[in-house]
C-alpha cells in the first residue's frame, strides 16, 4: 500500500525531463510508526529504470537490472546522511499535527538532469507528508525557485534558507550530476534501446448509450515519450471529447497509452489513430473507415452461417450413410433367406 502511495505521488510530479535529456532520481520513504516496512528505504532510478535499492533493515545498496560492475557508483554513506537529515528536517520541522496515534509517511524526491550534450539541467528536490507536498526546490542556471516549508519564509535574507540552498547548490547538485554521468556510461545500452509501439484502433458497441466507443491504443513501446493522436476526418479530436490518455507501465518495462471517444451509431466519420515515437522513422497511422463495424458484423454472421451449413452437411452425410448401410443390410438378409428356401426345396 505504501509503495503504491509513493508511486502515485511521484507520478503526479511534473518534471521538465525531455526526450533529449536524462535524469537520475532518488525516491526516499521514511515511515514513523509501526509497520511491516523498513523505517527508511530509497530507490535509485535512471530515467524510468530502477538501478538500485536501499533499506534500513539490510543496510546495503542493491543494484537492480545491471549487467556490469557498478560497485562504488552510489555511496552508501549518502543514504545514512539523507536518513539523518530527513529525520531532523522532516520529523522535527514539519510535524504541525500530533501523529502519535497513526502511521506517518514522509517522502523525499531528488532528481537532476543532464542533456545528451552534457549540459546540466534542473535540480529538483521535493518533500511530502502523507502525500501532500510541503517543500519544493528547483535549481537551474544558477537560480533557485523555492516554495518554503512551514517554519521557513521565502525571503532571500533568511539565513537558514540560504544555508539550505547553499548546501544543495554546492554538494547535492554536483554529486547528483557526477553519479548520473557514471550510470549513463554503465547503462548506455539499456537507455538507448528503442521498442516500436503496436498501434490499434478499436471500435466496440456501447450498450449503455447505444453507440460505439472508438479507442486508439499504443502499447509495448520504449522509451515512454509518445505522441498519440485520435483524428476525425484527418483533424485532431478535441481534448474535452477524449477520455484516457494516461501513460501506463507494462510488466515488461515498456509502456502503453489509450485514448477513447464515444460516438453515435449513425456516425459516418473516418477515424484515424496516429502515433509518433523515437523508434519510428515516420508517423504510424491506423484508420477505421465509417461503416466498418457493420461490415465486421456482416462478416461475422457470414462466417457463422458458413460453419452452420458445413455442420448440417456433415450431419446429413452421416445420417444418409447410416440409413444406406441399414437398408443394404436388410436387403442382404432378405436375399439370403430366399436363397436358403430355394436350396431346401
Amino acid at each position: 500500500m505504501i509503495k503504491l502511495f509513493v508511486l502515485l505521488w511521484v507520478l503526479s510530479i511534473p518534471t521538465s525531463v525531455s526526450t533529449g535529456s536524462h535524469s537520475l532520481w532518488y525516491l526516499v520513504t521514511f515511515i514513523k510508526g509501526n509497520s511491516p516496512f523498513p523505517e527508511y528505504s530509497g530507490t535509485l532510478m535512471l530515467d524510468d529504470m530502477t538501478v538500485g535499492y536501499y533499506n534500513s533493515d539490510t543496510k546495503t545498496h542493491i543494484s537492480r537490472g545491471n549487467t556490469t560492475n557498478e560497485d562504488g557508483l552510489f555511496n552508501q554513506e549518502d543514504d545514512i546522511t539523507i536518513r539523518d537529515r530527513l529525520y531532523v528536517y522532516l520529523v522535527d520541522a514539519f510535524s504541525p499535527v500530533n501523529h502519535t496515534d497513526g502511521l506517518v509517511v514522509y517522502q523525499l524526491l531528488g532528481l537532476c538532469e543532464l542533456s545528451d550534450n552534457d549540459i546540466p539541467g534542473h535540480l529538483i528536490i521535493m518533500s511530502a507528508l502523507n502525500g501532500s507536498t510541503i517543500d519544493e526546490i528547483r535549481y537551474f542556471n544558477g537560480k533557485f525557485t523555492y516554495k518554503g516549508p512551514l517554519k521557513y519564509t521565502e525571503h532571500d535574507s533568511d539565513p537558514l534558507l540560504q544555508a539550505y540552498l547553499w548546501y544543495h547548490e554546492v554538494f547535492t547538485y554536483p554529486i547528483c550530476l557526477k553519479t548520473l554521468k557514471s550510470y549513463l556510461k554503465k547503462r548506455r545500452t539499456q537507455i538507448k534501446r528503442r521498442v516500436k509501439p503496436r498501434v490499434r484502433l478499436i471500435q466496440k458497441a456501447n450498450s449503455d448509450s447505444g453507440g460505439f466507443r472508438v479507442s486508439c491504443l499504443a502499447t509495448g513501446f520504449y522509451p515512454r515519450h509518445i505522441n498519440l493522436t485520435l483524428l476525425r476526418d484527418g483533424q485532431p479530436v478535441s481534448d474535452h471529447e477524449i477520455t484516457g490518455g494516461d501513460l501506463l507501465p507494462n510488466g515488461d518495462g515498456t509502456y502503453q497509452m489509450r485514448k477513447s471517444l464515444e460516438i453515435s451509431a449513425a456516425d459516418k466519420h473516418t477515424y484515424t489513430c496516429s502515433a509518433t515515437h523515437l523508434s519510428l522513422d515516420n508517423k504510424l497511422d491506423v484508420t477505421l473507415e465509417s461503416g466498418e463495424t457493420f461490415k465486421q458484423v456482416i462478416s461475422s454472421v457470414l462466417v457463422v452461417l458458413s460453419l452452420g451449413l458445413v455442420l448440417l452437411t456433415v450431419v446429413a452425410i452421416i445420417i444418409w450413410r447410416r440409413r444406406h448401410s441399414a437398408s443394404y443390410t436388410c436387403d442382404y438378409s432378405s436375399a439370403s433367406s430366399t436363397e436358403d428356401s430355394v436350396d431346401k426345396t
